[in-house]
Parts: C-alpha cells; structure tokens; sequence
C-alpha cells in the first residue's frame, strides 16, 4: 500500500475543510463516471446544434467522407457500428477443401480474427487523417455491430465479446473509469448542453445479449433492459436519441426473405413491442432513433409504436454501400427494387435524390436542431460522400410531444403507411418482390 504523508498546512481545524472539499470533489466525480450524462451535461455550457453519425467503415478502403462530415462541423459524432470490419471471410466455394456455400458446405464464410490482429485494425481506422482530424473537433461517442464485435451476425454466444469489449472502448477513447468498461455491454448514456436545450443520447448494445436470430427472444438481456428503464424515465430532456446498430423501424426481412435477411428489431417483435411500450410508458417527449447496419440510407417513420411518430434515421455506410458491390450498369436495376420494395415505414418524399427514398452509395447521417425557432426545429438528413443532402425531413420538436400520433382508422384487409408493419401487410404486396424474381427465374429456363 503506497504511504502518503500528511501535509502539515491542512492539521488542525482547516482539515475538516479540506476534507469535506476533498469529498464533494469525490463525489462530483463518482456522480460523473456513474452516469455519464451528468458529467457531459455540466461539461458543454453552449447546446448543441449539429450531430453527424455513420457506420460500417473499412478501414482498409478510402473514407473521403470524412472531409464532408468535418466541413458540416458537428459538436458530436456518433458511430453505430461496424466501425471497424475486424472479422475475416473466406470466398465463396462451392468445391474445394474449405466450401462456403451449397448443400455440401462445410466452412462458414466469415471466422473472428485474433485479439492482436483486431487491436491492429483498430490502430489503423484510428489513424485515417480525416478521422483523426474529425476526433480534434467533435466528441465522439458510439456503439458496435457485429464486425467490430467480432463476428458476422453474432449474438451471445460469441466468445471473444469480453476482450472485444476494451478493444472497441479504447478506440472511442472511454475513460479507464467508465462504467462502460465495467459492464457487460456497451451501452450507455450521455447527456449535452444547458438545462433547457439538453439533448441525451442513450447509446444500445444489440450483440452482446442477443438470443439467436430466429428464435424472438432477447436482444438486450435483463441488465440492459432494467438500465434502459432508468434512462427513459430519468430526468427530461428535450431531446432523446436512440442509438441502434440496427434498424428499429423498418424490417425489411419481412418483404424480401428468403431471398435477403436483414437484421432488425422487427424480427424480434416481443422486444420490439417492448421497446415501444417503453417509450410510451416513459412519457418522455422527443424521442428518435438513429441506426446503421444495412448498407444503404433511409429515413423511416413510425405513427402507430408511442403516442407520437417516431423516426429512424438509418445510414449505412461511411464505405460499404450496395452499390459499391453492384457494377454500375445494374445500379438502375437495385434502384428500382427498393422502389418496388412495399416498405410501409419509410419516408417518402420528393427532396430525396432517387424516387425509392433510399441511398445506396456512401453516406452519413445530420441533425441539426435550431434551438432560437419557436417551435424549435429539427432537421434530419442522410448526406452523400461531398456532404450534399440524398434524403431529409425536417421536424417540429413539438411535434415529437406526447398526444400527437393522431393514426387513422384502419379497415380490415387495409395497410396504412407508416403504421401497419411490413410483416402484416397481405401477402401479395409483401412478396411481390420474391413472386417477380422466381416468375423472371421461371422465365429464363
């Protein structure tokens, strides 16, 4: 035990002072590593008015995007995973010694790397200028998904989330003493600016407890959903985040399985239902989600999950983008698909770039919120690689009030946009994309 001699300037009476100042101080600091939203509150006297956020960045690819997020000059950044892409894959064999894909597969294609070859990825995404040059100018903050958690699609059941765990802290530069590095999870909350232009951001970890794909179980596990419960019936704060890896909104499984599979919340619809109970119960106003994952930009609107609508904003990604894999020729073609695609939830509007609403190349997510409007206003925007808006909408905050979902009526047999889920529509518009691909298959034989 280390010896500390005691200062003779602070014996008799005036220790007392000093040891209450010296346990006010203690305290003040424990209050901040115990709820992190205290200590960022107290910390950033100006509010906030410009959030950025991203996903799925390659660190061994160009990332000119980060010039684009620099010049829009955001206080806050906010990573929704796949920040790294950590994990390997083998290529697609149908033959061989190690065969990926067919009736006889006998590998999987994606396999973890080593704890030392993922510290080193990270040490490279963390060396991007354009990242670094970021890092000297907004707090950043974030979460996982699974190939920086370690593994494609994984749940709880991967092994390396622990060690994982730190490597992913470290480089969003957690403090050694947050409680983030003392729970299992990632999750987390963050509070910014003065008492009445406060903005928190709780942050979700959708990997680490999550139950297997297919079996609607669990996505948060017991401890997450008790913290979470606090967090939202916390103190109020005018404006609330969610932040998601994955989409919370739409499910777009729902239209295009079997021949694509998404994750989502909407597949696991006890804790989807869950999480929208939540925020109704909760009767905290300005609540929205941000998320990342599918490797295109949307912006999604829910009318019928709290007691006003609810928006995601999905963007997806920094560098990996569908049509980035997609040779240029057949970019009209997967344009044209998600135009097709009955997604009941997603934002239609006619300042989006391609009639679909949706945004395939590069991208990454802005909210500015113009606190000296009466009523303040909130603008949602997905931005392409040269910063220039692809997708948007613009917001009322006292729209995002209790008691102003206002749904209509719904007959039966009917669907409403921006209400009735995808997986409920009528089986006819929902796989009006799998009919036309095995009819177009059926053709060509």
């Amino acid at each position: 035990m280390t010896m500390v001699r005691c200062d003779p300037r602070w014996t008799g009476p005036r220790r007392w002072w000093w040891w209450w100042f010296s346990a006010a101080v203690a305290a003040a600091g424990a209050l901040i590593s115990a709820g992190v939203s205290v200590g960022e509150a107290a910390a950033t006297g100006s509010p906030v008015t410009r959030i950025a956020f991203g996903s799925c960045a390659n660190q061994s690819a160009p990332q000119p995007i980060w010039d684009s997020i620099i010049d829009f000059d955001p206080q806050v950044f906010i990573w929704m995973g796949d920040n790294i892409y950590g994990d390997k894959k083998r290529p697609f064999k149908l033959f061989g010694k190690e065969r990926t894909i067919g009736p006889w597969k006998n590998a999987p294609r994606f396999y973890p790397s080593s704890e030392q070859e993922m510290e080193l990825e990270y040490v490279k995404a963390k060396s991007i200028p354009g990242y670094s040059r970021l890092c000297q100018k907004a707090k950043v903050i974030g979460t996982w998904d699974d190939h920086d958690y370690g593994l494609n699609d994984a749940g709880k059941e991967f092994s390396a989330k622990v060690t994982n765990q730190r490597l992913h802290l470290d480089f969003l530069d957690e403090p050694r003493d947050s409680p983030r590095r003392k729970q299992e999870g990632v999750y987390g909350s963050y509070t910014f600016g003065p008492a009445g232009k406060q903005i928190k951001v709780i942050i979700l970890d959708t990997r680490y407890h999550r139950d297997p794909m297919f079996s609607d179980g669990a996505i948060l596990g017991t401890t997450q959903w008790s913290w979470l419960e606090k967090e939202m019936k916390g103190p109020a704060t005018e404006i609330t985040i969610i932040v998601s890896s994955i989409q919370v909104i739409s499910n777009h499984t729902a239209e295009m399985a079997p021949l694509f599979y998404m994750e989502a919340w909407g597949r696991f619809p006890k804790e989807s239902d869950r999480l929208f109970k939540l925020i109704t119960e909760s009767k905290r106003n300005g609540v929205f989600f941000i998320s990342g994952d599918v490797h295109f930009g949307e912006i999604s609107r829910y009318d019928c999950g709290s007691k006003y609508p609810l928006y995601d904003i999905t963007s997806s990604g920094l560098t990996q983008a569908v049509e980035k894999v997609i040779p240029h020729a057949f970019h009209p073609l997967i344009r044209g698909i998600a135009w097709l695609t009955p997604a009941t939830m997603r934002l239609m509007s006619s300042n989006c770039r391609y009639s679909s609403c949706t945004y395939g190349k590069p991208n990454f997510g802005a909210i500015e919120i113009n606190w000296n409007e009466i009523p303040v206003k909130l603008k949602f925007e997905v931005r392409d690689v040269e910063g220039y808006p692809v997708a948007g909408v613009n917001v009322s905050l006292s729209e995002l009030q209790v008691g102003n979902a206002k749904p209509a009526a719904v007959s039966s047999g009917e669907y409403q946009r921006h209400c009735s889920l995808e997986v409920n529509l009528p089986w006819i518009i929902r796989y009006r994309l799998v009919i036309l691909f095995y009819f177009f298959l059926g053709g060509t034989n």
